[in-house]
């Protein structure tokens, strides 16, 4: 007798996409010149006319910068490779072994492409997508997006999407955070300051209603709040500006310099937007600000490191992954 049931083989699965911005290959100036090429090439990144923007990137910027970022890299840079990734994937092997998971970079390696293929090699039909980018910006998570479509735009077969935008007020997410800053601060006592430093955009990206800064300072907010700080006890920063233009303010840099003139002595400085290190929290803001702070007169400095590969980290990824595919598995 034969039979009439339908089947896939393998059986079908819901998959995790794990996203973020990317690293060079290695911190020599030929690879880092690739990594920034493809980074500002995107119109997300830099927002002015394509022809105009190339001529200045190819003819000026990629001639000098790349030489002056390949140092910060190779500062970074350990016996594991860069810190971005090796601790992403320590991130994705820490994960429980039922959630069916691939890491992709937006620019650089592993690609989006690379790690949306791990997921059709798994039968993954279902696509859970998560940037980890706590607050929305068209700059990151919005580039993301465009970049997963241009990717499934060959594929015959799309899988069903679901993709988490934000998590900037999310419980795990802010219990995680006051959780490392706790503990970081049991080790080595409170400062007098906390600076929460974010990424900046230009002005005029908020201007025209990227969500980015109020989310930001929700995030803040609600993290003060956990930690149950004063408004005295800390304050919010924008830090990574980069050309003529303006961005956010308050500037972390100058926020710190004025820190350091007021006589305020300790600071403690945490990046609630970087869930995992990287050349901007470990070189920009462990290294560089720190000497800005102590050049202004400040005596003691400390930079709070990511939530990377930690518990809450992964309780936070744990908690996203049920909330937004509990339908699917049932």
């Amino acid at each position: 007798m034969t039979s009439n049931a339908f089947r896939f083989d393998p059986p079908a699965t819901t998959g995790l996409l794990l996203l973020n911005l990317g690293t060079p290959d290695s911190p020599s100036v030929p690879d880092v010149r690739r990594y920034l090429a493809e980074f500002l090439s995107d119109p997300r990144i830099v927002e002015i006319p394509a022809l105009a923007w190339q001529l200045v990137l190819h003819g000026v910027i990629l001639r000098t910068r790349p030489k002056k970022s390949a140092k910060a890299y190779q500062s970074v840079w350990d016996e594991n490779g860069s810190p971005l990734l090796y601790l992403s994937e320590r991130l994705l092997a820490a994960l429980p072994d039922d959630i069916p998971v691939a890491l992709g970079m937006r620019y650089g390696n592993p690609s989006i492409e690379t790690a949306l293929d791990r997921l059709r090699g798994l039968n993954a039909q279902r696509i859970l997508v998560l940037p980890m980018y706590p607050q929305y910006s068209a700059t990151t998570t919005a580039s993301t997006f465009d970049a997963i479509a241009r990717v499934l735009a060959k594929w015959r077969w799309i899988p069903e999407l679901r993709f988490i935008n934000q998590y900037h007020e999310h419980p795990a997410y802010i219990t995680a955070l006051a959780d490392s800053i706790q503990n970081w601060q049991q080790r080595h006592g409170k400062p007098e300051r906390l600076l929460m430093s974010f990424h900046g955009i230009p002005r005029d990206y908020a201007k025209a209603g990227d969500p980015y800064p109020e989310q930001c300072r929700m995030t803040a907010h609600l993290l003060a709040g956990k930690l149950g700080l004063n408004d005295n006890a800390w304050q919010l920063g924008f830090q990574s500006r980069f050309g003529p233009r303006e961005w956010l303010k308050p500037y972390t840099s100058e926020i710190l310099k004025a820190w350091g003139k007021k006589g305020i002595e300790y600071v403690q400085v945490v990046c609630p937007g970087f869930s995992i290190d990287c050349l901007e929290t470990r070189e920009e803001i462990a290294v560089e600000n720190r000497d800005y702070f102590l050049e202004a007169g400040g005596k003691r400095y400390a930079y709070i490191p990511a939530l990377n590969d930690s518990p809450g980290q992964l309780a936070l990824v744990e908690s996203l992954w049920r909330q937004h595919t509990l339908d699917w598995e049932q």
